[in-house]
């Protein structure tokens, strides 16, 4: 099939990427020009401007947005909706709040646009091992961008999980345990550092993936981590937060739902930023080695 991917960031590029493994073609746009270049010399067909976008696919049209929430997946709608034709698919791909995603699709769907809101997880690792897709839309939508999703995804890695605003809302809810689990296997392995016992992080790492209860690939990814600093030294315990746990836990609030866990991993983040803590860097390590994100140096 054919599409278009605006934005090329860390995810939105290796989606390209992807794309292009199974011949799909791609309409690669970014606000700067080097990831257009890098996209296109992976197969897809560069686009300078939005109305190359536009001109360049065959109706009905399928641009997924892969831009940061807010402000600018906004100004992107209204910048596509008069160029959009009826029957187009218009995909917000980002982290967007799962309430903002009902109000777009009611606004494009207004013009007769169909609108889908897909949560993406994989991180910097989605293009070797696929990303899983939390869908929200119609059928017919889902039906028509499947191929795409089919290459994406691995094996049961994409499922059409309700309506608009479903996609996103699963998606805050993953990542809300995200937290939770990132926090715990941190304060385990911080009780283990200040033991008597000089353990060997990666091995007890490696250990507990073989069979145990609490095998994961976070904990594969503590492993590397623990491997390229043993003693993690190098990194600064200060974790920043997308937005989407804040979210998180606002629905539990507003939903009288409690989470204690994940509101705690919380607070948990907002504690790294007022002083170093050994837990706090395990999860800014955590967060490098699934999602690429920027870590602060412990000379800082």
């Amino acid at each position: 099939m054919e599409l278009a991917i605006l934005g090329l960031g860390r995810m939105g590029g290796n989606m390209v990427k992807r794309l292009r493994r199974d011949d799909h073609r791609v309409i690669a746009w970014n606000r700067s020009p080097e990831p257009v270049k890098e996209a296109e010399e992976a197969g897809a067909i560069g686009a300078n401007s939005i109305e190359e976008v536009i001109s360049s696919l065959s109706t009905p049209r399928v641009i997924w947005m892969m831009v940061p929430h807010g402000d600018p997946v906004d100004s992107m709608i209204d910048d596509l909706l008069p160029r959009l034709d009826a029957g187009d698919i218009l995909i917000d791909g980002g982290n967007s709040n799962w309430e903002k995603s009902v109000e777009r699709s009611e606004k494009v769907r207004s013009h007769n646009i169909n609108y889908m809101d897909i949560g993406v997880s994989g991180g910097i690792w989605g293009l070797e091992i696929g990303y899983c897709l939390m869908i929200g839309g119609d059928e017919a939508s889902f039906k028509h961008v499947e191929p795409a999703f089919k290459t994406l995804a691995p094996e049961n890695g994409y499922k059409l999980v309700g309506a608009n605003g479903a996609g996103h809302f699963a998606k805050m809810i993953h990542n809300g345990i995200e937290y939770g689990m990132m926090q715990a296997y941190a304060e385990g392995f911080e009780l283990m550092e200040a033991s008597p016992y000089d353990f060997d992080m990666k091995g007890v790492a490696d250990l507990w993936n073989s069979g145990s209860v609490v095998r994961s690939w976070l904990l594969e990814l503590a492993g590397r981590a623990y491997e390229a600093d043993p003693d993690m030294e190098a990194i600064r315990g200060y974790v920043e937060d997308s937005g989407e746990g804040r979210w998180t836990i606002e629905q539990a609030i507003n939903t009288a739902v409690p989470a204690p866990v994940l509101t705690l991993a919380l607070m948990m983040r907002f504690r790294s930023r007022q002083e170093d803590s050994y837990s706090a860097r395990v999860v800014a390590a955590l967060r490098k080695e699934f999602g690429g994100h920027a870590v602060k140096s412990s000379s800082d």
